[in-house]
């Protein structure tokens, strides 16, 4: 008898280099044995070396595109990537609010590079919004920062930033310390239980990717059945090695390989 997978559905950008965006997402399902499936909001002309520019999708494009598939096929976990601007934030808050499936949300607002995703107008409509929807939000310092305000300048800093991100309600928030100094340090926070996560540096400049990876993966792991905690935990496994094994395209910023763990 035929088993069909977990289904998780990712709404976010599309990356025309492959390294991260919806196609990282996809790439990042199917290597922890679920079914991926996509709502485009947005189109991207991105390489090694940036993004040379974004299309948005119309809004109800991207409704059309949801109710297809949770109508018809079903989720067990949605990820939420790039959105762009505030009518595509709002219309994506509307419809996770309703669904009953755990939602992770990546607030992406700017590339690997430093190019901007997200409109400035947009933050409101993500921290009033989106954030209330999610089980899992997972903004790194950078986002934190334009979300609440709260500078992190080491470890010390990350509950009070947790708390922070706690405030718009979402049920968990990751708060990722990758750009920090010394070992790479996650803090996964509910406003009760805290846990840490703490993972090698790789001296490897390729990790384009790695936060749409991280995401996906624990919105996979959620779709599989795992708690918020024990999800977390084999996302972050998943994306370490998936860092240790980036790998150079391009001038520039390679991605993560999302297919390490097939690579002798």
């Amino acid at each position: 008898m035929v088993q069909i997978p977990a289904r998780v559905l990712t709404i976010a950008g599309s990356d025309s280099g492959g390294g991260a965006g919806i196609q990282a997402d996809l790439k990042t399902m199917l290597a922890l044995g679920v079914h991926g499936m996509s709502v485009v909001a947005a189109v991207t002309a991105q390489n090694s070396l940036g993004v040379q520019g974004y299309w948005e999708l119309p809004a109800e494009a991207v409704a059309a595109q949801f109710r297809s598939v949770v109508d018809d096929i079903g989720v067990q976990a949605v990820k939420t990537g790039m959105l762009a601007s505030p009518v595509l934030v709002e219309t994506v808050a509307g419809l996770l609010a309703p669904l009953p499936a755990p939602v992770v949300v990546d607030p992406v607002s700017v590339s690997k590079h430093g190019d901007p995703l997200l409109a400035e107008e947009a933050l409101d409509a993500v921290r009033t919004k989106l954030l209330p929807t999610a089980t899992v939000v997972t903004p790194n310092l950078f986002e934190v920062r334009q979300l609440t305000g709260v500078e992190v300048r080491g470890p010390q800093d990350m509950r009070a930033a947790a708390e922070a991100v706690l405030a718009y309600g979402p049920a968990w928030v990751l708060v990722k310390g990758g750009h920090l100094e010394g070992e790479a340090a996650d803090l996964l926070f509910d406003g009760t239980r805290e846990h840490w996560f703490r993972s090698e540096r790789y001296d490897n400049r390729h990790t384009h990717g790695t936060g749409c990876t991280l995401a996906s993966a624990i919105a996979s792991h959620l779709a599989l059945g795992r708690d918020v905690p024990r999800a977390v935990a084999a996302a972050k496994d998943y994306v370490t090695g998936a860092i240790r094994q980036g790998f150079p395209l391009g001038a520039g910023i390679g991605p993560v390989d999302h297919g390490w763990r097939f690579r002798g």
